[in-house]
């Protein structure tokens, strides 16, 4: 990972840095190279984001189909939330680009780094691989016919979800967005502050664990979620009165949730965690030196 000391600094010998290197170091080096990155690049580490995200909501799915009924409803959303982790954990340490997170990106905008529309080109890109990767692992799971264990509880907890998840209303899905990657994008800077991999696990993981156990929606990890729900929908195996499958389809899943929480996890994580970081740390440091 490059140096995210101010320009001109030696490395600070403490094995955190600083918000102001952070921010420092996000705005100068990280999101202009990300900006800068080529579409190649960007394309196949977005595909990778959208498989890792999706290997924690899977696991996430396994693990919380019955926990509640052992364990009460609080403790089963905190476990279900610390191994959904596990996704930004491969994406930071093992290396992909993941939307939510590149939303920090704006920091490089904001000091004149790199052009607004450029920005939004690479966003887009990602956006779609990931969009690749989250429904191809979605595809893979249902291939392997797993969502049967438990006499087919774990897929009646995946179609639930899903439909849950079809059926929230613009501002629920839009406000549950912003406060998704608000903690997501603060995962992501406090991964940024550690300079060894225990770090940056345990940074990844409270943020990751405190937005899926309070229900917040994440727009990647919904890429996995809702078609999974889709394909499950389309077996005819699942008949309850508990289920409203109505508006499980693709045209309510680009509509009623991907738009406005993708929405929403732009406004937290690029103007709630990368803006208001930025005017405090970088816009100020910039018009005193000048």
């Amino acid at each position: 990972m490059p140096d995210l000391t101010k320009e001109g600094e030696a490395a600070p010998t403490v094995d955190c840095r600083t918000p102001a290197n952070i921010a420092d170091g996000m705005s100068r080096t990280i999101c202009v190279q990300k900006v800068n990155a080529s579409i190649f690049k960007l394309t196949v580490l977005g595909i990778l984001a959208g498989v890792y995200i999706a290997f924690g909501a899977c696991l996430a799915t396994l693990i919380g189909h019955d926990a509640a009924k052992y364990l009460g409803l609080g403790l089963a959303r905190f476990i279900t939330g610390a191994v959904f982790s596990v996704g930004l954990m491969l994406v930071v340490i093992a290396g992909a680009e993941l939307f939510t997170g590149n939303n920090l990106m704006l920091m490089g905008v904001l000091d004149k780094r790199a052009s607004f529309w450029k920005m939004s080109y690479k966003w887009a890109v990602v956006f779609i691989a990931n969009f690749i990767g989250s429904v191809f692992l979605a595809y893979l799971y249902y291939q392997t016919n797993l969502w049967k264990m438990g006499d087919t509880a774990v897929g009646l907890s995946a179609l639930k979800i899903a439909s849950a998840k079809v059926n929230l209303t613009f501002m629920e899905a839009l406000t549950r967005g912003i406060l998704c990657n608000w903690l997501v994008c603060l995962a992501v800077w406090m991964a940024f502050a550690s300079r060894e991999v225990s770090g940056k696990i345990f940074a990844i993981f409270f943020p990751i664990m405190a937005f899926v156990a309070l229900g917040f929606e994440h727009s990647v990890a919904n890429m996995y979620f809702i078609p999974l729900g889709i394909f499950l929908k389309g077996t005819g195996l699942f008949v309850s009165p508990d289920l409203n499958l109505a508006n499980l389809s693709w045209n309510s899943f680009f509509a009623n949730n991907l738009l406005p929480v993708t929405i929403g996890n732009i406004i937290g994580g690029a103007i709630f965690v990368g803006l208001l970081y930025w005017t405090v740390y970088v816009r100020n440091t910039t018009t005193a030196a000048k």
